[in-house]
Formats: structure tokens, C-alpha cells, sequence
């Protein structure tokens, strides 16, 4: 047995017992640094693996779950998967048609004159006094659990506590509670939610619009208003001069229930039944029946979030809701990670037994007739960053992607006659491509009140026009969108009616019909030049020789947008014209379009529904930016198109509307107020084993759609990262013959220590 030494503080210790052998101290070194790079970077647990799980990314935090505000693509990627409307778009159909979804059937008004009269066929608007809408739900639809429906055995709501009481314990989910309970999707719940959207504290985004419409909504709108500041001033008056008001309703909110209140227009017929009547004729209103605007909220729910033992845990609506559809939001870490699972309650719905022509050749009704939905769960990552997002894609991870500008050139390619088709990296993986034109117009806008660029006359017609000709689309599609969009020729993009293809849908303002292509080609700058001449501006400069100059006004700024801004310079100047860029924050760019102070600008417009009357109602006069706040930001007014507008906006689809239609683009076309855009095409790509892919314009309840088949997914998987095992053999020959060395010196020093 060695001896114990002494230390210098007087301690004793074994020489030997404590000390790490060289061999350890370099694999403990070593093998954390080389181990990692001998496995895939797979980003999920081994639990996961094999499940009937859909992964997908998003990139913004999306803000709102509570259907009477959420009204943004990140919101509606998971709100619409949660709330149920009672129509629905068609999955596979296009042109889109609505079909049932808690409805029986898809509603049709009753229009009614003056004189209570039914009117029959399709009478014009002025002759309609009221359109009454009754719509019958399916029966046996149920919520999903929630601890809002949890009833004690004497027949009161577990959770619906008074004021000042607490919840037991701190929960992160209203699921930790334990008690839930379900209910059936009844009419007053749509009731509820219609007259939620005239809540003063959410500020609904389309209450505007509903005001327009929806018969005694604006008076009902003013009650609930008129009713939360008589509370408001009351609890003022009892606190006194100290009063905080965020505090005090951060603490107890303020539960206004839309049910002590009338709304004349939205009326309970019977438990399954509900009728909604308008002031107006207006067809465009079902397809408002197919948004989350118009699905139930029990009122079970809105009573339970809006209470101070919810909100003191900030377990609210918007974090947390309760809807009847095929998922709920199992968890909601929006800075991280996002869970969907499906709801064990959803009632019976089969996926389309029929479709679009090519959707059978493509595999999309072969699980026709059967029950959705199909995924167990759906994991959405936030991937802000696009290169990493494309690996895991590559890799597997994720089950689609689209395609980001810089990966374009890695994804797709095309042939000699310009048709698209994927690399043959991504065609090896056995990766499909699907594209759309997406149902948005991007466009540039003239402000019609400016004294440069705005007026009726010839000569600022002629102006407008000229500068049409010369911002080259096609080229802008090509350098900045990778050849991905549609020249526009109006504001209505194909797929919705008014939509013209071939000779005759062409503006011939700023094309003409190319015989031998047989397809629009742009006109000359030679064109361009001459008619900037008839505007009083040969060669770009007006009769005192001053150059003409246009202020471009934009949110963008820095090195991101240096290029679009140098290219747009450079489409004024191939005719003479300056364009100067006047960059503000978004603030400023918004007060300047509320007030009209601005020359020229570019925009976009998504639209809500597929109707002509949700483009062509960017250009009507009441919809003026500067008269009423609307969506008409060039502030374009001509008589004869508002008046043609006024006719085409409640008619159906018709001959008739068409002619009008056409009317009224060629109208605006010869006035330009603005510079026709583009619209974008959508490019999807999607894994083999993702199955019943097809993209969708105006709908995002499609996820209970989808199938995976995760054995193949799982293979691929494998296939694709196999395991770098030679990083772990150079380290452990680097290892070896380093250690070698130490090991002597150690074995000699032993020994000589042995020997004493």
C-alpha cells in the first residue's frame, strides 16, 4: 500500500487514487467533439419517429386566435384548422365553389322589397330592401373538451368562478385544470360570435364592413360601446383619482355578454337555425360565411377566458381557443414551436369524392369516401431563417416547403420551350413540384389628386400611360420573381370571373397581340416616348426645359432593397423621366397615404373571397383613401366607372355582368391610375410521402386534408442521413497516437515512484 504524503496545508491525499489516466482525459476530450458529426441533425426526439405526425415551419409569431380578430395568413394557418364556418371552399374544384361544412346546406338569400314582398330571379339591387339568409346547422357537432364546459355534479360551470376567486394552482393550459367537458354546436353560438364582431374592446377588423351590411349592426355596435364606458366611468368613480384603468381590467376584465343585448339583424330561430338579414342585396355575403369571422364561440368560453383568475395567468381566447374543428392547439410556444392534434370529438367529414380535371391522374381522390382527418398531429417549427428551413426540407424534416429566391436555381429549372420543371437533385428524391397563380394583384398606384400625375385630361391620361409602357413587368417577373408571375391586364387575376384570356383580355393600352408568338407583347418605349411627348414632356422635360420628376415613396430601405430601387430608377429613365425615392418608417408612409400627400407608390391586395367585386371595389370612389379611409389609395373617381361598379357589385355572375365588366376595365385602363403589376404564382414542392397536396387561394382549413405516410417518410429519412462515421475514426487515430506519448511518461513516472 502507497504511503500517504502530506500536502502544504496540511491535508493528505493517496499520490495515485485521484489521478485521470491520459487515455480517459482525451477521449473525455476528444469524443464530445467528434460523436456529434458521426449522426444526422435530425431535430426531433426518437419518440417521435414513425408517427402520424405533419411537420411544416412558419416564420411569423402569429398573433391572434380568437376568430373576431385574427385576419393574417400566420394566424390563419392555425385558426381555420380550430373554427368551423358553416360553408366551406371546395378542396379540389376549381373554379372555387362553396359546399357545406356545419351547414346542411350552403345558404341562399331571400330577397325581400320595400313592401315585404319575395322577390324572385335576380332583381337588381335598388329593388331589394332587405336579403334574409336562415341557415340550419348539421346536428351532433361537438366542441372539443375544454375545462369551460366542466359542470359539478349540482349542475353549475366548475370554472366559471366568482369574482376575485383563483384558479387552485398556476397552469400554463387551461387542459391542466383537469375537469373539461364538451356541448354541441348550437345557432346561438354563431349568434354570439356575429355580435362579438361588434365588440368595442376587440376592434374586429371587418366591423366596418359588417356595419355596411348586416341590419341594425352599427346601432348594436354603439350599444355595446355606450355600455362599456358607462362601466368604465363607474369604476373610475368608485377608485377615485388614482384610478388605472389597464390595471384594473388586467385584473378584472370587463365580460360584456352579447346576449342581454338585441342585434335585430342576427336573430336565434330555433337551437339548430339562425337567420341573418341584410339592408342590402349583396351575394359576396356567403362567401363572408365561409371565414372564421362568421364560426361559433360558445359563449362557455368567452365567460371563462374573460374572468380574473384566467387572465391573471394570461390564459385568455387569443392564446388558447375552443373551436368544433378536426384540431386543437395543443401547445402554443409561438417563439418556438406550435401543436395541432386532432380533436377526438370532430364530427363525420369524408374527404371529396370528386374534383378538377387531372386531379385523379394525380392521385388526389384516391382516398375519396374516407373520414378525415387522417394526421394525428402537426408540428410547425418557427424557421425564420430560409437556408436552414431548405436543408431540414432536403433532409426530410420537413414534409413541404416553397421556394425561396435564393434556393430557386437548386430547385427548379427550365426546358428549351420555358416550361418548369424540377432539378434533377430534387426530381431524385422524388420531391413534386405544384404551382397556382395566387389570387393577389401587385400593382402601382398613381394618387389621382396629385397635380403631376393625377387628373382626367388627355394630356394626364397620356402621362400615365406612357409610364405603364415603360415599367417593364415581364422583366421585373423575371429578375426579381424568378419567372414566377403574370403579367396583369387588370386588376382581376385568372381563376375569377371577368377574367379574360387570349387577344381579347389584353390591355391595349399598354400591349398589343404578337401573331406569330400568339401572346401579349408589351409595346415599344418608342410608344412610351411618344406619348410622354403628347403629355407636354418630349424627351422627358415639360416646356420651360425642367425635367420631370416622379416621387416614389416606399417603407423599404437599406442594402436589401438597393437593387429593386436602381431597377426602377432605371425603367423611368429609359424614356427620360427621373424617379426620386422618398423612404419613411411605416408610420410616416401611412399617415402620407391617409392624406393623399404622395405622387406614386406600390401596393397589393389579397383577396378575402373569389368574386370580380373584391378587386374592382379598389378603384370605386367612396372606397377613397382620403375620402373614407378605404382601400382606394390611388383615389381614383370617375363617374361612369363608380356607376358601372354600383350595378356590377350585387348582380351574379351573368352575361350581363360580364359586359359590364368588361365595360368598366376598359375604363380604367384607358385612365391608368394604376400601372398594372403582376400576379405572383405560387410554387409548392412536396415529399412522396405527402399525400392530397393542392394548393388553396382563399382557404387554410386544409391540414385535415393531408396524409402522411410516415414508414416511407422514416426511410428516406435514413437514406438521406446516413451517419459520417469517418470524423470518429480520424479522432480516435488522433487520440491514440497522441496519447501514446503520455502514457509512457506516466508509466516511467509510476514506476520511479513504485521504486521509492
Amino acid at each position: 500500500m502507497r504511503a500517504m504524503r502530506p500536502t502544504r496545508n496540511g491535508a493528505s491525499h493517496r499520490t495515485t487514487g485521484f489521478r485521470t489516466p491520459p487515455l480517459a482525459l482525451a477521449f473525455a476530450v476528444v469524443l464530445p467533439v467528434v460523436l456529434p458529426a458521426c449522426f444526422s441533425n435530425n431535430p426531433y426526439r426518437p419518440s417521435e419517429a414513425g408517427r402520424n405526425t405533419y411537420y411544416d415551419t412558419f416564420a411569423e409569431e402569429p398573433k391572434h386566435f380568437d376568430p373576431a380578430v385574427a385576419y393574417s395568413t400566420d394566424c390563419g394557418t392555425f385558426v381555420n384548422q380550430i373554427y368551423e364556418p358553416v360553408v366551406q371552399y371546395h378542396y379540389l374544384k376549381r373554379p372555387y365553389v362553396l359546399v357545406p361544412l356545419t351547414a346542411e346546406r350552403v345558404p341562399e338569400p331571400t330577397l325581400f322589397d320595400a313592401h315585404g314582398e319575395v322577390l324572385t330571379g335576380d332583381p337588381p339591387a335598388e329593388a331589394v330592401a332587405r336579403a334574409v339568409y336562415e341557415i340550419r346547422l348539421k346536428p351532433g357537432i361537438l366542441y372539443q373538451n375544454h375545462p369551460c364546459f366542466a359542470k359539478t355534479p349540482d349542475g353549475r360551470y366548475r370554472w366559471h368562478l366568482a369574482p376575485g376567486e383563483s384558479f387552485p394552482r398556476k397552469i400554463e393550459h387551461p387542459d391542466d385544470l383537469g375537469a373539461s367537458g364538451t356541448r354541441e354546436v348550437r345557432a346561438e353560438d354563431y349568434v354570439y360570435e356575429i355580435k362579438r364582431l361588434a365588440h368595442p374592446i376587440l376592434e374586429c377588423p371587418i366591423a366596418a364592413v359588417m356595419a355596411n351590411y348586416i341590419e341594425g349592426f352599427a346601432d348594436f355596435k354603439n350599444t355595446l360601446t355606450a355600455e362599456l364606458s358607462r362601466i368604465r366611468a363607474e369604476r373610475r368613480r368608485a377608485a377615485g383619482a388614482f384610478y388605472n384603468q389597464e390595471a384594473d381590467e388586467r385584473a378584472n376584465p370587463i365580460y360584456l355578454d352579447p346576449r342581454k343585448y338585441d342585434l335585430r339583424g342576427v336573430q336565434v330561430v330555433d337551437a339548430l337555425t339562425y337567420r341573418v338579414t341584410l339592408k342590402r342585396k349583396y351575394p359576396q355575403f356567403v362567401y363572408w360565411l365561409a371565414m372564421t369571422f362568421f364560426a361559433p364561440v360558445p359563449w362557455e368560453a368567452d365567460r371563462f377566458y374573460t374572468q380574473s383568475a384566467a387572465g391573471e395567468q394570461n390564459i385568455t381566447l387569443e392564446r388558447f381557443p375552443v373551436g368544433s374543428g378536426p384540431f386543437v392547439l395543443a401547445v402554443n410556444r409561438p417563439n418556438y414551436r406550435m401543436v395541432m392534434r386532432r380533436n377526438p370529438n370532430y364530427h363525420l367529414e369524408t374527404y371529396p369524392a370528386e374534383g378538377a380535371p387531372g386531379d385523379e391522374e394525380k392521385g388526389l381522390l384516391a382516398d375519396r369516401g374516407r373520414r378525415l382527418p387522417f394526421l394525428d398531429e402537426a408540428v410547425y417549427v418557427l424557421e425564420k431563417e430560409g437556408v436552414p428551413r431548405w436543408n431540414k426540407f432536403l433532409q426530410g424534416y420537413y414534409d413541404g416547403s416553397g421556394i425561396g429566391s435564393d434556393m430557386f436555381d437548386q430547385a427548379v429549372q427550365f426546358n428549351t420551350e420555358g416550361a418548369v420543371g424540377l432539378t434533377e437533385s430534387l426530381r431524385a428524391q422524388n420531391i413534386r413540384l405544384e404551382t397556382a397563380v395566387a389570387m393577389t394583384t401587385h400593382m402601382y398606384v398613381f394618387n389621382m389628386l396629385d397635380d403631376v400625375v393625377g387628373g382626367y385630361d388627355l394630356k394626364k391620361r397620356k402621362l400615365r400611360q406612357a409610364l405603364s409602357i415603360a415599367l417593364n413587368q415581364e422583366e421585373h417577373i423575371q429578375i426579381f420573381g424568378n419567372g414566377r408571375g403574370v403579367p396583369a391586364q387588370s386588376p382581376i387575376p385568372p381563376g375569377i370571373f371577368g377574367y379574360q384570356e387570349g387577344r381579347e383580355g389584353i390591355n391595349p393600352v399598354v400591349y398589343e397581340w404578337d401573331e406569330a408568338a400568339n401572346a401579349p407583347r408589351r409595346k415599344s418605349l418608342a410608344a412610351a416616348r411618344r406619348l410622354l411627348a403628347e403629355a407636354g414632356y418630349p424627351n422627358g422635360r415639360d416646356a420651360a426645359g425642367n425635367p420631370l420628376i416622379v416621387f416614389y415613396d416606399t417603407t423599404s430601405g437599406g442594402p436589401g432593397s438597393k437593387a429593386y430601387l436602381d431597377w426602377l430608377r432605371k425603367q423611368f429613365d429609359s424614356i427620360g423621366v427621373q424617379l426620386q425615392v422618398r423612404s419613411t418608417d411605416y408610420n410616416r408612409f401611412q399617415e402620407k397615404l391617409l392624406k393623399g400627400n404622395f405622387q406614386f407608390l406600390s401596393g397589393g391586395w389579397l383577396a378575402d373571397y373569389p368574386d370580380p367585386e373584391n378587386f374592382l371595389f379598389l378603384l370605386y370612389a367612396p372606397n377613397g383613401k382620403l375620402r373614407s379611409q378605404g382601400e382606394n389609395a390611388a383615389n381614383y373617381d370617375n363617374p361612369r366607372f363608380n356607376e358601372l361598379f354600383r350595378k356590377m357589385e350585387n348582380m351574379t355572375n351573368s352575361p350581363e355582368r360580364l359586359a359590364i365588366i368588361r365595360e368598366m376595365l376598359s375604363v380604367a385602363r384607358e385612365d391608368a391610375p394604376w400601372i398594372w403589376g403582376y400576379h405572383p404564382i405560387d410554387y409548392g414542392l412536396y415529399h412522396e410521402w405527402h399525400r392530397n397536396a393542392k394548393p388553396m387561394a382563399f382557404a387554410f382549413n386544409t391540414l385535415k386534408y393531408k396524409r402522411i405516410e410516415p414508414q416511407l417518410r422514416e426511410q428516406r429519412r435514413a437514406e438521406w442521413n446516413e451517419p459520417i462515421t469517418w470524423p470518429l475514426w480520424i479522432g480516435l487515430a488522433v487520440l491514440i497516437a497522441g496519447a501514446i506519448p503520455a502514457a509512457i511518461v506516466v508509466y516511467r513516472r509510476e514506476k520511479g515512484v513504485a521504486r521509492t
